[in-house]
């Protein structure tokens, strides 16, 4: 068998430079014809063996993957809305743990811290939040274990609220600390999309334990790990936060 030929580190690293100009020059040509850095990276000598070298070359393609889903991303790219009868009954249940696991949180004494860089740092009650602007949307939650569910979801615009505490919408990312020691984060663009909600209700009710209560936060331009369940702690920082499942090779980004 024929030993395979494999390029010099130097040569492997101009092709991948060359590769990803090429990508952001023509970003259309790249998503039709399914064209991945995965392939480019096999061509590095990258030793299938040696788990470092499979680790940072998954790390680098996910990277790139990073920087090309928000360079394509938009606030003018909705996703798509459904009617009542869409709806998904009963709507699943979903989490790193079992039920009898969820974080039993009192909304009397609930308090939703805010740091990073705003103007106005101080936390937020449940009456609070419910006095401000709520809105509506009924929109699809697609996993990334293959399944989706249609639900109703009602709360206070997410750039809405960055607006009224004054937060730097110039910072890079957003992170998220849940009462389920679950955390993520997201970019600013995402932040600001005019479909990305502070959700306090589902159904019309005031949001139930396995779905998130007191807070979650709904993105449907997402995947449903980006959607983080029983917020507590939410930070705006230029500072990258990474993701509970994000740090285990999850995509940062996770979504469209």
């Amino acid at each position: 068998m024929k030993k395979p030929t494999f390029l010099s580190s130097r040569d492997a690293e101009y092709l991948v430079k060359d590769a990803e100009k090429s990508v952001n020059a023509r970003r259309r040509h790249f998503l039709k014809q399914g064209l991945t850095l995965g392939g480019i990276m096999l061509l590095t000598g990258c030793d299938l063996s040696d788990n470092a070298s499979v680790e940072t070359a998954l790390s680098r393609m996910s990277r790139f993957n990073d920087r090309v889903q928000g360079f394509l991303f938009s606030d003018r790219h909705l996703a798509p809305e459904y009617t009542e009868s869409d709806i998904t009954r009963p709507f699943p249940f979903n989490a790193f743990y079992d039920r009898d696991q969820i974080p039993q949180v009192d909304g009397r004494d609930y308090q939703l811290a805010i740091r990073g860089l705003v103007r106005d740092t101080r936390s937020w009650s449940l009456p609070e939040l419910y006095r401000m602007q709520q809105v509506n949307q009924i929109t699809r939650h697609i996993c990334v274990e293959g399944w989706s569910a249609i639900g109703r979801w009602g709360g206070i615009p997410f750039r809405h609220f960055l607006q009224a505490i004054g937060a730097d919408t110039r910072a890079k990312y957003i992170s998220f600390r849940c009462a389920d020691d679950y955390y993520t984060s997201i970019d600013m663009a995402t932040a600001l999309h005019p479909q990305t909600l502070l959700a306090l209700t589902w159904d019309n009710q005031i949001l139930p334990p396995e779905y998130g209560y007191p807070m979650k936060l709904r993105i449907p331009t997402k995947l449903g790990y980006k959607n983080p369940k029983h917020i507590q702690v939410i930070e705006i920082t230029n500072r990258f936060p990474g993701g509970y499942w994000e740090d285990q090779g999850y995509n940062w980004f996770g979504g469209s």
